[in-house]
């Protein structure tokens, strides 16, 4: 009893963001399987271009693990991961987190996502990226968001550029991509006018 009282507050709890056929919200125990699932359909798929996934990665204690360090980092202010769902038929179809969020004279953050491969070209991904984006700057009062992607990676490149984000540079070896260190295209996006494309 005690622990379903538990899994209802926990997914009582958390925030959303409204998107263009998306809806942001923050992950909840609930959503394991969907996840999971998702997850598991689109490994070959978004192996090139993410880090390695750990042995266990996809089990229920990874993911309550996984809940748990996003719970640290939104209390903390760091970090704000949300699962992304359709709205046409409320499936979970992706992740986006904003991250390492620096105050201060920075007032910056970075973003990171991914799309299933089964829902991949769609527009989600570019629904999600406008949404967070807005989110950033409207609501937690960020002046600047960056995202990296690799070369080779034209689809995350593409959404990227139609959300607004502006090629600032290449970094070498800037992460662990897929057990090797990747170069990276910088992306950022600045909050006035122009910087959001319009």
């Amino acid at each position: 009893m005690a622990m379903a009282l538990l899994d209802w507050i926990n997914d009582a709890a958390g925030s959303s963001v409204k998107g263009d056929g998306v809806t942001l919200r923050s992950p909840r125990a609930s959503d394991y399987e969907a996840w999971a699932a998702q997850r598991q359909a689109s490994q070959a798929y978004l192996r090139p271009w993410e880090p390695t996934w750990p042995e266990d990665d996809l089990t229920r204690a990874a993911f309550k693990r996984r809940l748990s360090i996003y719970a640290r980092e939104t209390d903390a202010g760091n970090a704000w991961p949300f699962f992304i769902f359709a709205d046409s038929d409320q499936a979970l179809v992706g992740a986006i987190t904003l991250s390492n969020v620096r105050r201060g004279v920075a007032e910056a953050g970075t973003l990171g996502y991914w799309i299933g491969q089964t829902r991949a070209g769609q527009g989600h991904a570019t629904a999600a990226v406008r949404a967070l984006v807005g989110h950033a700057f409207d609501e937690l009062k960020l002046h600047r968001v960056e995202a990296a992607c690799v070369p080779a990676n034209l689809a995350s490149r593409r959404v990227l550029e139609k959300s607004g984000f502006v090629l600032e540079g290449q970094a070498r070896a800037y992460l662990k991509i897929n057990g090797a260190w990747a170069d990276h295209l910088l992306f950022g996006i600045v909050n006035d006018a122009a910087g959001r494309g319009g």
